[in-house]
């Protein structure tokens, strides 16, 4: 089969692909009426976070990799429900 150099490249992505946005995303956004800023989102909910090297198995490690994509917040949710049922 001849390919025709001259074909152009489709860089189109169908819109209906985008995920939907979630009401926290709505909570946190800025809201602007013509321009004007007339609501702030609330954006202290967002967590501050710091970078940790942390040794761990490997066992431990793949059992939340299997959980999928965000199986670093579900560890994160994790140690928080630690913290809340071992209070200092």
């Amino acid at each position: 089969m001849i390919e025709n150099k001259n074909a152009t490249r489709t860089d189109w992505i169908d819109e209906d692909d985008a995920p939907e946005l979630s009401d926290a995303f709505f909570e946190q956004a800025d809201e602007y009426k013509n321009g004007v800023l007339v609501r702030q989102g609330n954006a202290s909910q967002i967590q501050a976070v710091t970078k940790i090297e942390l040794l761990l198995e490997n066992d431990i490690i793949s059992a939340f990799k299997a959980q999928g994509q965000d199986w670093q917040a579900n560890m994160t949710e994790v140690l928080r429900d630690w913290i809340n049922c071992h209070p200092v």
